[in-house]
């Protein structure tokens, strides 16, 4: 069994045990900074706390949000948080990750904006307002990840070998498989400006154009071994989303803000090691040929000239807010999210999760000491329990960062931004524990609609027995659900 890695009594026991693994993180006892309102666009919102783009694999099959979606949204609406980055939304059906993900077309445009108008009425009718309230979509391609076919835009040599045509009968990608166009990737640019008219009309407030987790348009980013315009040098590499964001300012101009969720750093494929379960890089070659942000002589290290380039090019087009998160949850996930205990699919981390942690943090606050007036949103708290506001405060006084958000601990503590700011602290008896359930449903696909939705196990009796019925120890009944408000 791995370690117990959480085993801390108080804040005085988590700083030495930063101390002791030489890790750069610090804590506030006194929350303020995090109350503090913050500037985005030409719109102030009232707290300095978020909530990540967070699926629930709980759409219907043609998209439209479901009773578990509403509530989820409801839920975060009413929690406190004054930015609700929206969940990952296919601008296409062959770009969706899973069959119960939102797809965003003219049918399901009604129930979108049911979606976006119950979630600003909780957030009202808890806080007598919501003009200081921001509400977001994310925008995305599953490419690689999509469900119905791998849609890649480049060979990986280490990724390819982790990619399945066929999983359920373990046929993996073959050397010869076909890579998307120039022509696809050029419709694919209108879908997407096309899209944000959309989400513009539905009354959101922002719209994210999703560069992270090594779907599409992540990887667009490092495909240096493409052939064409859309790969090889930094400038082909990003022309699909200097294009983007060309296309919707010359369209839109301002009406709406743009904002980015993007990886810094993807990091490399690992696998676990099947003699003790720990996570291991695959075998690879310098100079590293693949993915973004990695040290190319070293690519287990970070190398932030190209993000922080892009980042640069991005605000020249208009870009309000960027979002960075780092890794692929499908080959490296103690990097993106870390976590106490493996998911199904997983691996006992290589690394002490503090460590990771440490990474995002450190990463964060060197884009956000490069660009100050941009609005950096950070990821990587989760993990830290009731201490995350704690990290998060410090973080915000150093300058590392502008807005602290948390997707698993959103999940399992959706109102955790109001005890921040009327308690000061968080219930521990309320917030994640990373024990990776949420990721285990998402990747339970044994029933008839081809997902089980997913959300958190320990706090939140659906989704605990969900995980059940996956198991095959319950036949679930209807969940009860709370009553939405049109």
């Amino acid at each position: 069994m791995p370690e117990k890695y959480f085993s801390y009594k108080s804040l005085n026991d988590l700083r030495a045990d930063c101390q002791r693994l030489g890790v750069d993180l610090t804590f506030e006892e006194k929350l303020d900074a995090l109350s503090h309102s913050v500037k985005i666009g030409n719109r102030t919102i009232g707290n300095a706390i978020g909530i990540h783009p967070m699926e629930g694999c709980d759409a219907t099959l043609d998209g439209k949000p479901d009773e578990l979606t509403y509530r989820r949204w409801e839920r975060f609406g009413a929690g406190g948080a004054k930015l609700i980055w929206g969940e990952a939304t296919a601008v296409i059906p062959e770009g969706l990750a899973n069959p119960r993900q939102l797809l965003l077309n003219e049918q399901n445009m009604p129930d979108l904006e049911k979606l976006v108008k119950l979630t600003r009425t909780a957030h009202r009718e808890n806080f007598g307002r919501d003009d200081d309230l921001l509400i977001g979509l994310q925008l995305t391609h599953s490419g690689r990840y999509s469900y119905r076919k791998p849609l890649i835009t480049y060979h990986h040599a280490q990724a390819d070998k982790l990619t399945y045509l066929d999983k359920k009968n373990g046929v993996k990608l073959p050397a010869d498989y076909p890579v998307v166009t120039d022509d696809y990737l050029e419709r694919l640019e209108d879908l997407f400006v096309e899209a944000v008219k959309r989400v513009h009309t539905l009354g959101f407030d922002f719209v994210d154009i999703k560069q992270c987790h090594t779907y599409l348009l992540n990887e667009l980013l490092g495909a240096r071994t493409r052939e064409g315009k859309y790969g090889g040098s930094f400038e082909n590499r990003t022309r699909f989303i200097r294009n983007v964001l060309g296309k919707i300012r010359s369209e839109l101009g301002d009406t709406i803000i743009l904002a980015s969720r993007l990886n810094a750093y993807d990091g490399i494929p690992y696998e676990k090691d099947m003699a003790t379960g720990v996570g291991k890089a695959l075998p690879f070659d310098t100079p590293y040929q693949y993915s973004f942000g990695v040290d190319r002589n070293n690519p287990l290290k970070e190398d932030l000239e190209e993000p922080i380039q892009l980042i640069k090019l991005m605000m020249d087009l208009g870009v309000k807010m960027v979002n960075i998160s780092m890794g692929s949850p499908y080959y490296n996930m103690h990097i993106g999210r870390p976590f106490e205990h493996a998911p199904i699919d997983g691996y006992i981390p290589p690394e002490h999760p503090l460590m990771g942690i440490d990474r995002h943090f450190r990463i964060t606050g060197t884009v956000q000491a490069a660009f100050p007036g941009l609005v950096v949103v950070g990821t990587g708290y989760s993990w830290l329990r009731q201490y995350l506001v704690n990290a998060g405060e410090s973080n915000i006084r150093r300058k590392r960062v502008t807005i602290v958000a948390t997707g698993r601990g959103a999940i399992a503590y959706p109102d955790y931004a109001k005890d921040a700011v009327t308690l000061g602290k968080l219930k521990p008896s309320n917030v994640c524990i990373a024990v990776s359930h949420c990721t285990n449903l998402m990747r339970a696909k044994n029933n008839e609609l081809g997902q089980f939705p997913a959300g958190c196990v320990p706090r939140d009796l659906i989704y605990a027995e969900i995980l059940k019925e996956t198991l095959g120890k319950k036949k679930r009944s209807p969940e009860p659900l709370t009553e939405h408000k049109q």
